[in-house]
């Protein structure tokens, strides 16, 4: 039996994601977590094949939750599952260790699919994925913006948007000056000097706004 921890900060999510794991004969559900300390906390106490974990959780959001189960449990196969589009975190995912990255979008087979190859060790890579990870891997070197954590990369987004620190601060639900120094991390991992030229550098590499 395939023993998986299901973190997600939405109920109705994790509720679909627990009927779809009750329909399949070898896969139990064996816990939940709703924020990304008790994911990592969870995935810490055992008992556990296989972390279906999405992106956009409170406290810790799940690339950092990934990055530390990927340091801290090695051996534990983590399945992304986000409502991102795949050309934006997917390639991200799988570069930081993750055993697949699913859209929410997918369908159930689909999923169940992907945790039992994560379980049995192999990646689960759909076709999209698989063509965004070979142009990545044909460049001679990764854009900028992709030295960007998961956070700045969201604040990157809405500042590529137009909205003022301010605005940002009240959507991400943070301090204005978290957001300001965000900001400066982004400028300088890019390299760009202003919001103008940020925007623009969005626009050169089709990421879309939040």
């Amino acid at each position: 039996m395939i023993r998986v921890l299901v973190c997600d900060d939405h109920q109705i999510v994790r509720e679909g994601i627990r009927q779809i794991l009750a329909d399949a004969s070898d896969v139990a559900l064996a816990g939940e977590a709703a924020n990304g300390a008790d994911a990592l906390a969870r995935a810490r106490a055992g008992g556990i094949d296989v972390v279906l974990l999405d992106i956009a959780m409170p406290q810790r959001d799940g690339l950092d939750v990934l990055k530390q189960l990927r340091a801290q449990l090695p051996e534990l196969p983590v399945l992304v599952l986000s409502t991102y589009p795949d050309r934006q975190y997917a390639v991200r995912c799988l570069k930081l260790g993750a055993a697949g990255y699913l859209n929410k979008s997918a369908d159930s087979e689909q999923l169940v699919e992907a945790i039992r190859r994560a379980a049995s060790g192999r990646l689960f890579i759909t076709p999209a994925v698989a063509e965004l990870l070979a142009g990545a891997l044909g460049e001679p070197e990764a854009p900028l913006h992709e030295r960007l954590s998961h956070r700045e990369y969201q604040v990157f987004r809405q500042l590529a948007a137009g909205r003022s620190v301010g605005e940002i601060a009240e959507a991400l639900h943070i301090a204005p000056n978290t957001v300001s120094t965000y900001r400066a991390r982004i400028l300088d991992k890019t390299g760009v000097r202003n919001d103008v030229e940020l925007a623009l550098y969005a626009v050169r590499h089709d990421i879309a706004a939040m």
